[in-house]
């Protein structure tokens, strides 16, 4: 059996936990677990319900225990995501079947979003990352209101959002490109970098130091599996080209993983999600659009709807030309989608009320029929 860890142990952790990102106040999250028996590791990867996870002495396959899939129902949120660290039963031996996941360890930080479907879920792409590195290319893909999607998920993950601007080499017009970023990106880092020249590779791995954990996030094809190789200075993610017609990439990378680097710091190289809707957009909006909140605050009216109301200085940034409209309308459909889910998960939440009641109700009535029998 392994042999049961105590916090005085967990706090100083050896080896591959430490380089993945074990720190004191890891050490203290998982301080309820420390004499349980079971082993902290971290998640590296997840395919369909089986996990990589990384402990002490080594990596194995990992599962989550019966209780803990009862405990989490149908909440893909509730299930460990890549990043989580974890308390799990790792058995004899690592080469002993799987281990069995009876815990995740309170995340620190979260990159969410609405799942992709039918269901009105969340999505947790990342867990425990300090920096979000959002990647755009500088090539004909480059989409200002994609942009500020990726940048709203970013601030609300609670990490610090930087934006990088690959492909540099291929930018026509790359000044006036940079010009139209750093207008939506209010008080965000950007770094222009070209994964074929070198330039700004250096500035984005200065941001990558040991211990931190950092995810690149984007559109497919936009460069993140490549930046990624050249920062590592191997091929740890597979690349693909672009199609030359559109500039579109395809899909390259197929699951969420951690990479650890040669020379410190963890990586979570993600797919690319080309539709992205923010699951709890109110603080990545606020932050994402700080312009434009700035601006609402500044109105006549509490209430005003920045349509045609009287002292509107949203309307009247517009119409002075010191906010643009584009930007104003993608802010506007973010805040409607915001709004809208709010209402349907609010909608779910009274629905699946509803129905436990009436489960306890009908649990009632055939217990009280069975004690005093069926009224005639």
């Amino acid at each position: 059996m392994n042999e049961t860890i105590v916090p005085t142990e967990v706090n100083a952790l050896p080896g591959r936990l430490a380089a993945l990102g074990w720190t004191d106040a890891v050490a203290a999250a998982f301080g309820p677990f420390a004499g349980s028996g079971l082993d902290p590791a971290r998640i590296l990867a997840e395919d369909r319900g089986s996990y990589l996870v990384a402990a002490v002495d080594g990596e194995q396959r990992a599962q989550v225990g019966g209780r803990f899939r009862y405990e989490a129902g149908d909440d893909p949120a509730a299930y460990p995501a890549v990043g989580d660290w974890v308390a799990v039963d790792r058995g004899s031996g690592h080469d002993d079947g799987p281990g069995i996941i009876h815990f995740v360890v309170p995340r620190r930080t979260a990159i969410v979003r609405l799942a992709s479907g039918k269901r009105t879920v969340a999505q947790v792409v990342g867990a425990n990352v300090d920096v979000v590195f959002v990647v755009a290319s500088l090539n004909h893909d480059l989409n200002l209101r994609r942009l500020e999607r990726y940048l709203a998920v970013a601030w609300e993950s609670g990490a610090e959002p930087v934006v990088v601007l690959s492909k540099a080499d291929l930018a026509e017009d790359a000044a006036d490109s940079i010009a139209a970023v750093d207008r939506i990106a209010v008080g965000v880092r950007i770094i222009t970098a070209s994964a074929v020249d070198g330039r700004g590779v250096g500035a984005v791995r200065a941001l990558i130091e040991p211990g931190m954990t950092v995810a690149f996030i984007g559109s497919s094809g936009v460069g993140k599996s490549t930046l990624l190789n050249v920062i590592a200075g191997e091929e740890v993610a597979t690349v693909n080209a672009i199609r030359e017609d559109d500039a579109r990439g395809r899909h390259t990378t197929t699951r969420r993983q951690l990479h650890l680097l040669p020379d410190g710091g963890v990586v979570l190289d993600t797919p690319g999600m080309r539709e992205l809707a923010p699951w709890d957009a109110d603080a990545g909006l606020e932050r994402s659009f700080a312009d434009i909140e700035a601006l609402a605050a500044a109105c006549r009216f509490g209430d005003c709807a920045h349509d045609a109301e009287p002292g509107c200085a949203v309307t009247a940034a517009i119409r002075d030309g010191d906010l643009n409209a584009s930007r104003f309308d993608g802010w506007r459909k973010l805040e409607r989608e915001a709004r809208h889910l709010e209402r349907r998960v609010d909608a779910l939440a009274r629905a699946e009320e509803r129905r436990k009641w009436k489960v306890v109700h009908k649990s009632v009535g055939k217990h009280m029929e069975l004690k005093y029998g069926r009224e005639a």
